[in-house]
């Protein structure tokens, strides 16, 4: 029996999971979940192209890899039980050409290693059965990937946790919170609430949240934007499922592919261009303190350095339609310029270390009285309720 009470900052998939979990595993315990929008799951939960990640790309034996396979599967599982559209309609990941046949082979071993069920290589006409208008020498069947409603799981994770009994707050922004005994006071804008146990699923604001409950900022939260385009209704024929690139490991980003969306319609994108602010979802949002924040730290101007050419053909690719299409013309060479209309963007929030790495593994950081969730981006949603259970048995009992 644990009587407990815990505070959860943040209401995204992750933080509406993990109170989920939590619950589960301590049913007797006060579980206080604090958002400051006035709805659960209105940053990079609802801003992301909702794809079901299987676990492919990620070093065998991390936290990243062990928890996406998993995941997947509670997911699925989780929008049977409760009537969540989503489709397993599985991707292709796609050898533009010969010199990208090596690295695709590594991915299979890698999804091997990491338990995928069901890989198999593709020649030329096999991955044209599947996507008639792909291009390419060859290909990745992945048949475990799909797409989901991420913003109806937030919904009935929420009505869910609301009719177990936990406190779900919205337009309850964090601010200081104090050491209370062993536990804490934490001041929001609506009201303080008190809590023996808090847990920090803040997403794009972590690192701050961290720092308030007196975590040293090691590392910090540098905002990607990735913007997106839709493909014109009478061109949507020229995708089927997913269809993604093979990444480029001098890079730390997947790469511009083509998504199926649940309720419709076909996506192509996100690039992943620096953002001037944490919520900066359009190139005309700036937030003074954001952009400041990334500019004063060593560890984003180690990044730029590390990798230049990326950085400037990002920026030039988010001003240039043409240039956009370019890329996705390596999966589908009908592509043209005029088949794509803008469409929406969401904010990746990824950790970068002060020597200019991207951090690829999720980061919980456990404390006596708190834990921190300081990196949680893709397949996060798609984890997420692994996420939750892992941060659960995290907790002494």
């Amino acid at each position: 029996m644990d009587s407990r009470s815990y505070a959860i900052i943040g209401g995204g998939i992750v933080g509406l999971a993990t109170a989920y979990r939590l619950g589960e595993r301590f049913p007797d315990a006060r579980i206080t979940l604090l958002e400051k929008e006035d709805g659960v799951g209105r940053h990079q939960t609802g801003h992301n192209s909702g794809v079901l990640h299987c676990g492919l790309y990620y070093k065998p034996g991390s936290t990243k890899a062990r928890l996406a396979v998993s995941g997947i599967r509670q997911m699925v599982a989780f929008c049977r039980e409760n009537s969540i559209p989503h489709d397993v309609c599985g991707k292709l990941v796609v050898a533009a050409d010969e010199s990208e046949v090596a690295r695709l082979r590594d991915l299979l071993e890698r999804g091997t290693a990491n338990g995928l069920e069901g890989l198999r290589w593709l020649g030329a006409e096999e991955m044209r059965e599947i996507e008639p208008h792909v291009g390419g020498v060859a290909a990745l069947r992945v048949p475990q990937e799909g797409i989901v409603d991420y913003p109806r799981v937030c919904e009935v994770l929420a009505e869910k946790l609301m009719a177990r009994g936990t406190q779900v707050v919205t337009g309850a922004r964090a601010g200081r919170m104090e050491r209370e005994g062993s536990g804490w006071r934490i001041h929001t804008t609506r009201g303080e609430f008190t809590a023996d146990f808090l847990i920090n699923c803040a997403g794009l604001h972590c690192d701050r949240v961290a720092e308030r409950a007196g975590e040293p900022r090691q590392t910090r939260i540098v905002p990607f934007r990735g913007e997106y385009y839709k493909i014109r209704p009478e061109r949507q024929q020229l995708v089927r499922h997913l269809i993604y690139p093979v990444p480029d490991p001098a890079f730390p980003f997947l790469g511009v592919h083509f998504t199926r969306l649940i309720h419709g319609g076909i996506e192509a994108g996100p690039n992943a261009v620096l953002a001037f602010a944490r919520e900066g979802y359009r190139k005309s949002d700036l937030n003074a303190a954001d952009l400041f924040d990334a500019l004063t730290y060593g560890g984003l101007w180690r990044f730029l350095r590390r990798y230049p050419s990326m950085a400037w053909f990002e920026l030039r690719r988010s001003f240039s339609r043409e240039l956009f299409c370019r890329s996705l013309k390596r999966l589908v060479p009908e592509i043209r310029p005029e088949d794509l209309a803008t469409g929406g963007s969401g904010v990746r929030a990824q950790v970068i270390s002060p020597e200019g790495e991207i951090v690829q593994d999720f980061q919980l950081i456990a404390r006596p009285n708190a834990l921190h969730v300081l990196n949680a981006p893709s397949p996060a949603a798609t984890a997420s309720l692994a996420i939750g259970g892992e941060i659960a048995s995290m907790i002494p009992a």
